[in-house]
């Protein structure tokens, strides 16, 4: 059974909003808001940066829009990674699923800053770079062993058919007694050909008479199962071709086979050597991937800490005051969480923003919306990039 998904939502609010500017006390002012029976509240701190010009902030609040994008593709492909492996098994994959070896839900409510990773006292820009490059990195490295392992576990597959497949498919080799076979003749062929059971009397009735020069009788019964059976037919080597095609036209398999000396043995060592191999990748590739999976999360929670500054910086300006929160939840409730925001701090976006019953912005102001947006001012929801009064991010895990 697959655990809950998982609603987050990312909040910040200026402290002018609060009778205090303590933000111990804000963030009490939010818990009051949101109520328990909708989620649960925790701090969720974010350094104060370096600001640049207003021009880099808008530039940074795109590029962070489009990491922050990256960043949940890449998580949701490594969770896919992570079932492939497992077959599917929710259970085993959510247990993978870990950040430097604890439940991810856990390292999001302690959620903070890495500053020897990422020195707070570089630029936004900076930062944005480097988070970028390493989210590429791990990108590449869980794409290259995921492929190695796709791979070996078609090799793997293709092997497997060869020895449990039916006679149409399977190898001939531990099946086939070289005896059966004309070798060495300057001038016959022997064929092997499955034909499927329920064409048996037919194969027998028309074989000699397909093709030109095919030997009176030499049809001989090699194997069956429960599909196909094989017979060996010999013909002159001129004909052979045309002998293959009209079996063909009849839904008879011709089987191409060769005896190797030591072909038996050679295959099994060759069956033996890729289930190594593929129990091998597995293992690198569950390695790589649960430790993708730690990675992008870290990643992807310093670029939401730097979305979350930028943004404040863009909505709020200066002095930089303001409360940020992390909303634990559920998609059930996350729509709850939201009205109840709305509710308590839409007047944040003054009187221009008017607002129906339901609290969405009205037509009226759908213009200054636009331009807000474009201007990297649109928090992001579960309704497309709703400008909201207040930063305000949705995420899932």
């Amino acid at each position: 059974m697959a655990p809950a998904a998982a609603k987050y939502a990312l909040v910040s609010l200026p402290l002018s909003t609060f009778d205090t500017g303590d933000k111990e006390e804000a963030l009490d002012a939010v818990k009051s808001t949101i109520t328990s029976e909708n989620g649960t509240v925790l701090p969720f701190p974010v350094p104060n940066f370096k600001i640049g010009t207003l021009d880099a902030l808008v530039q940074q609040a795109d590029d962070l829009a489009k990491l922050d994008a990256a960043c949940e593709g890449l998580v949701g492909k490594i969770g896919d990674s992570l079932r492939t492996l497992y077959d599917g098994d929710e259970e085993k994959t959510a247990q993978q699923q870990t950040v430097n070896d604890k439940p991810t839900d856990q390292y999001l409510r302690s959620f903070a800053w890495n500053k020897v990773r990422y020195r707070a006292d570089k630029p936004v820009g900076e930062l944005v770079d480097n988070l970028q490059k390493e989210l590429a990195t791990i990108d590449n490295d869980v794409k290259g062993k995921l492929n190695q392992y796709n791979q070996v576990k078609t090799n793997l597959a293709t092997l497997q058919r060869k020895q449990t497949g039916n006679l149409a498919t399977k190898s001939l080799t531990p099946i086939v007694d070289p005896k059966l076979l004309v070798n060495d003749s300057e001038y016959l062929d022997t064929h092997l050909i499955a034909v499927p059971s329920n064409l048996k009397k037919d194969f027998l009735k028309s074989y000699e008479t397909l093709a030109p020069m095919v030997v009176p009788r030499s049809s001989t019964q090699v194997a069956q199962d429960d599909e196909f059976i094989l017979f060996a037919v010999t013909t002159f080597k001129k004909h052979a071709a045309e002998f293959q095609q009209k079996c063909r036209e009849q839904k008879w398999t011709p089987r191409q086979y060769k005896y190797v000396e030591g072909g038996r043995e050679e295959e099994q060592k060759e069956l033996d050597r890729v289930q190594r191999e593929e129990k091998k990748v597995w293992g690198e590739a569950l390695r790589l991937s649960r430790t993708g999976w730690s990675e992008s999360v870290m990643i992807w929670a310093h670029v939401m800490a730097l979305r979350v500054f930028v943004e404040s910086v863009l909505r709020y300006g200066l002095p930089l005051e303001f409360v940020s929160a992390l909303v634990m939840t559920n998609p059930k409730l996350v729509k709850k969480v939201k009205s109840a925001l709305d509710s308590a701090y839409s007047y944040l976006g003054g009187n221009a923003f008017g607002r129906d019953k339901r609290g969405k912005i009205t037509k009226d102001d759908a213009s200054l919306t636009s331009e807000m947006q474009a201007a990297g001012l649109g928090g992001h929801g579960g309704e497309g990039n709703e400008y909201t009064a207040y930063v305000y991010y949705e995420f899932e895990l």
